[in-house]
């Protein structure tokens, strides 16, 4: 039996993330799959009952689970409380607790959707990458950080980005056995040209290549990857990037995909124990007005399904819903492209749910 904490957190958060647990109720009712699935709050929701945004007992059920789905955390109504306590210090604990140190985020342009995407079908049409992102180092949790006041009276605000060998090494190993399942191709991207941190990472990246020489390596400083990805995205296989770098670019890459409410992601540690989650924030615009795309997070149940649970054929079978419903033309609101009208979050789950049950009955 497989154990999933469901923690929907913020915003649309609840909303997406309750169309998937129905895909996840359907394989366990339709395909025999094992799982049991418990609830916690975390982020603005819990911070509003618990006081603080990452209760112990939900850092508890999180250990404890064989793999974590998330909803976005934040919004407006928490945006003065102290940075100790807002909503998105319970994603960095969950990352440091649960160690989930590599974070898979791909972008994938499903044809249905080449003309929702911002640049033009010839140069999006079949594009298929994976970002492979640093997540529990860099930039985000270097110390010394904080806000100074100096001699001069003036403030000052300081964060730093530090990175040893291991957390390195351990990182490009996934990104290069990735690659392998793949088009056999890595691009490290840093800027060590400036940034000894990062100038230590392409040396440590180099030398793990040394062990892979079935895949192609390359090293691009962060702002040509950022303008390759824009003019020539389908050059790409794998990326792998620090903390910061790779939060960036993927938001970046998810517009190629026609909508961020489109790409799902996987954090793994070292057993693969996995925290599933969309790329997307909690969009407090929306939140509430049942207009979200689900399909993020319901990808992101399919990523589920292959790295910690191991089914790759289940997982297959839910990107096939997915791109059935797709194919017959339905669209929420972020990927209408300007045809029929959009439909909501919950007939978008419906629909999934369907063509899921159907494949499998």
């Amino acid at each position: 039996m497989k154990k999933v904490a469901v923690l929907p957190g913020d915003g649309i958060g609840p909303e997406v993330v309750a169309e998937a647990v129905r895909v996840l109720e359907c394989l366990r009712d339709e395909s025999g799959l094992a799982v049991e699935i418990e609830y916690g709050l975390v982020g603005g929701a819990a911070y509003d009952v618990h006081g603080q945004p990452l209760p112990e007992e939900v850092l508890k059920l999180a250990r404890e689970a064989d793999a974590i789905l998330l909803g976005a955390v934040g919004g407006r109504q928490w945006e003065a409380l102290p940075i100790a306590l807002r909503p998105e210090k319970a994603l960095l604990g969950l990352r440091a607790a649960l160690g989930v140190f590599a974070n898979l985020r791909p972008a994938i342009l499903y044809p249905q959707l080449a003309g929702a995407s911002t640049l033009r079908p010839e140069v999006v049409a079949g594009l298929d990458l994976m970002i492979v992102r640093e997540l529990t180092g860099g930039i985000y949790f270097g110390e010394p950080r904080g806000i100074r006041t100096l001699d001069t009276g003036e403030r000052q605000g300081f964060n730093t980005l530090v990175y040893s060998e291991s957390e390195i090494e351990r990182v490009a190993v996934r990104a290069f056995e990735t690659a392998r399942t793949r088009a056999h191709r890595v691009c490290s991207v840093d800027k060590a040209n400036v940034l000894e941190a990062t100038e230590l990472w392409r040396e440590v990246v180099t030398r793990v290549a040394s062990r892979y020489p079935d895949v192609a390596v390359t090293h691009m400083y962060v702002d040509n990857a950022a303008m390759q990805l824009v003019r020539a995205p389908k050059q790409f296989d794998v990326l792998v990037t620090t903390n910061m770098f790779g939060d960036i670019l993927s938001d970046a890459a998810a517009m190629l995909t026609g909508s961020i409410g489109m790409l799902p992601s996987a954090s793994l540690n070292e057993t693969d124990r996995g925290l599933y989650e969309p790329i997307h924030g909690s969009a407090p615009d929306i939140a509430g007005k049942g207009i979200a795309n689900p399909l993020a997070t319901i990808l992101s149940v399919a990523m589920m399904l292959r790295y910690s649970f191991h089914e790759p054929s289940l997982a297959a079978r839910v990107e096939a819903a997915v791109s059935a419903v797709l194919d017959s033309g339905l669209r929420t609101a972020d990927i209408r492209e300007g045809g029929p009208a959009a439909v909501s979050t919950r007939a978008m789950g419906d629909a999934v749910v369907a063509a899921l049950r159907s494949a499998l009955s």
